[in-house]
């Protein structure tokens, strides 16, 4: 079993994503009885809630359903369970790092590093800014989580 664990700020708009998208495509290819999947955020101000209704409607559209999750905030004890902690920018890195004990560290990684396409390594957060944000990173997060699933396959 490999447990992945995706992170950003509030859990609302990018983790979720790539925790639904994540979902899709290891439904798709046969392997979501081998892979555990979750997601969480860095802050707490959102605990309990849906993901944000343009994260929502934009996974709809690609036939990604968000709609049963729910924002939680990332423990010290995910440090201990999940194999891989993927982050969305540096920020999130920076916040997950502080709480991480330093033998796992090295499970701490920016999910755009599995990206062929993109060489940055931030996932902008799409909160503030239009609806087409949310169009852009869901492209940067299903290109980065089919890459991510060829290298767990691999390892």
């Amino acid at each position: 079993m490999k447990r992945v664990l995706f992170v950003c700020l509030g859990n609302i708009c990018r983790s979720p994503s790539a925790e639904g998208m994540f979902r899709k495509i290891v439904r798709e290819r046969g392997y979501e009885e081998v892979i555990e999947i979750d997601s969480a955020g860095t802050g707490d101000w959102h605990i309990g809630h849906s993901p944000d209704h343009r994260a929502q409607e934009a996974a709809t559209r690609r036939g990604v359903d968000l709609s049963d999750l729910r924002a939680r905030q990332v423990s010290n004890e995910d440090m201990i369970h999940y194999d891989l902690i993927l982050v969305m920018d540096r920020r999130n890195r920076a916040d997950v790092s502080s709480m991480s004990q330093p033998e796992y560290q090295h499970k701490i990684r920016y999910l755009l590093e599995y990206s062929e396409q993109y060489e940055e390594l931030e996932i902008p957060d799409p909160y503030y800014g239009g609806v087409h944000g949310f169009d852009v990173v869901l492209d940067m997060i299903e290109e980065s989580c089919e890459r991510l699933l060829d290298s767990i396959i691999k390892s």
